[in-house]
């Protein structure tokens, strides 16, 4: 596929036979959006936003939570008109056209989202050409017969009868490219393609949609919140800050900016994303988790192989690795939820394998959970969220549980919203009440996971800063799950890298970073070499 990402497929475009490419003139945007406005009652979101999208080029949005990104992606493919303003697709002013008009233009977008929105009764083949079929566009045969072609063009050839429960996120994220792709739009609008993937597949994906972008004369604009994708893959980056534009330009430019709006998001000029927490170790404190030659599989699927593994007492230790290498599955074994086919599983000094099913429960009660959404409850209110496990596992008097947790809201300053329910607060204070909920029954282990995939740098940082808080005021002993290397070295004492099924590296941070192991480093550098690929195509292409 590589040796053809230069060339440009002339399909017609099968939606819309009579619809040529987009040819507007020399230096004319495909999309382009002047002054727009846009509010739901008083809620601002788009204040006099500005901004060019030049065709053939790819084009990222960045933006804190909550700034707007998804109405100005809803303003672009022509889902959302705006209140004032002017937003011309493809030349034509949306506002002046009438819906059929308007679902004309819309059928030359394309969108893949985060979540791959793909049907599970429905083959690879069949999700793939779903949209010619719904469209009317060809004769089932016929779309099968496309789809197939544009699934062998992504290395999916292997999985075209398969259905989406079997495949890879990787696997599954190209079958959702596949599915963007095949009416051949011109633009193409990417929903955090990369959130919650591994270093090594975000590589991955970014170099798919950068060939894609090339071989079909695509127009691609992105929303992340990836740095590493943004300095490897970027033509253009827009800032969205306060419902507009404040900066757009080069990824060298935007890093160089002054805008202390624009560094915060991006984490500081020139900044690597492995700054290194020092850590003086912890060899001599007991251990809250061991596994010895621990090894699990289902029929000729082994997803571990020996694993070797221990954590102590009050550290945090985060544990990485590829998606598949078997890192929930480690976790279900420590809290008794899986047995181990050969090895040993030691949590708090018991050996799990003796432990009656009563006692499993016990123990659970000693450790808490973040998952990586909220999980709270809509219909209660934050202190009720909070309440809960004391209340449902009836660890003691409702009244002592209510005093308690006010205690709890009290420590982490959410007194405040307490009779606040959840669609209420900003996610920020979602991911602080849930640290609540796991915290309440003092647990003497806590797990995260995936604390800040798909957060924004700034969440990112107050999540990091929520952890160690937790940390120095709690006793407790903590295990992240991460994909995030520049927060699993700013935060952890311990850091443990999971391949294949078996622990290939285990230390220190700043023993970590210095890896010799190609796997290890491989995986660890990912972001920093994607910044480095970036900056030497900048300066081959002499800046332009």
């Amino acid at each position: 596929m590589a040796e053809q990402a230069e060339a440009t497929d002339d399909r017609e475009n099968l939606l819309l036979p009579g619809e040529p490419r987009w040819e507007g003139g020399d230096g004319e945007p495909i999309i382009e959006l002047v002054d727009v406005y846009k509010s739901f009652g008083d809620d601002h979101v788009l204040k006099g936003l500005s901004l060019k999208v030049m065709p053939g080029k790819i084009t990222i949005i960045i933006g804190a939570s909550g700034s707007g990104k998804s109405v100005l992606i809803k303003h672009m493919n022509g889902l959302l008109r705006p209140d004032k303003g002017t937003v011309r697709l493809f030349g034509q002013d949306v506002s002046k056209l009438g819906d059929q008009a308007l679902d004309r233009l819309r059928k030359r977008v394309g969108t893949m989202f985060q979540n791959y929105a793909l049907f599970d009764s429905l083959t690879v083949r069949e999700n793939v050409a779903f949209a010619l079929v719904e469209h009317g566009a060809m004769a089932r045969a016929q779309a099968e017969e496309l789809a197939e072609t544009i699934i062998e063009d992504l290395d999916l050839g292997h999985a075209l009868d398969q259905y989406p429960a079997t495949l890879s996120g990787g696997m599954k994220k190209r079958v959702s490219l596949a599915r963007a792709i095949v009416s051949n739009p011109e633009v193409v609008l990417f929903d955090e393609p990369t959130t919650g993937l591994d270093p090594v597949m975000m590589e991955f994906v970014d170099k798919l949609i950068e060939e894609i972008t090339r071989k079909y004369a695509l127009t691609s604009v992105l929303i992340s919140h990836d740095l590493a994708t943004i300095f490897r893959i970027a033509d253009q980056v827009a800032v969205l800050a306060e419902g507009k534009i404040i900066c757009v330009g080069r990824p060298e430019e935007i890093r160089e900016s002054e805008d202390p709006r624009v560094q915060e998001l991006i984490g500081g000029k020139a900044k690597s994303q492995i700054e290194v927490h020092a850590s003086d170790g912890a060899e001599k404190a007991e251990m809250i988790v061991r596994m010895k030659g621990v090894h699990k599989g289902w029929g000729s699927n082994q997803v571990l192989r020996g694993v070797d593994f221990e954590v102590p007492r009050g550290t945090l230790t985060t544990l990485i690795g590829g998606s598949g290498s078997g890192k929930s599955v480690m976790m279900k074994h420590l809290l008794g939820l899986l047995k181990a086919d050969r090895g040993r599983v030691e949590v708090f000094g018991q050996d799990l394998s003796k432990l009656s099913e009563g006692d499993l429960r016990e123990l659970r009660t000693k450790v808490g959970m973040l998952f990586q959404h909220a999980a709270l409850f809509d219909s209660m209110s934050v202190r009720e969220n909070v309440a809960f496990p004391l209340v449902e596992r009836r660890v003691c008097s409702r009244k002592e549980a209510h005093e308690r947790t006010d205690r709890l809201l009290e420590q982490l300053k959410l007194m405040e919203i307490a009779d606040q329910v959840p669609v209420q607060i900003s996610s920020g204070q979602q991911k602080r009440v849930s640290l609540a909920r796991a915290l309440v029954t003092e647990p003497e282990l806590l797990i995260y996971d995936e604390p800040t995939t798909g957060q924004d740098p700034i969440m990112s940082l107050y999540v990091e800063e929520m952890i160690m808080e937790v940390q120095e005021s709690f006793d407790v002993t903590s295990i992240v799950i991460s994909h995030d290397m520049a927060s699993a070295f700013r935060t952890a004492d311990v850091i443990a890298m999971l391949h294949k099924g078996e622990i290939i590296a285990c230390g220190p941070p700043q023993v970590i970073a210095a890896a010799e192991d190609e796997r290890v480093r491989n995986f660890v550098y990912a972001a920093d070499v994607a910044a480095q690929e970036r900056e030497a195509a900048a300066r081959r292409g002499g800046g332009g």
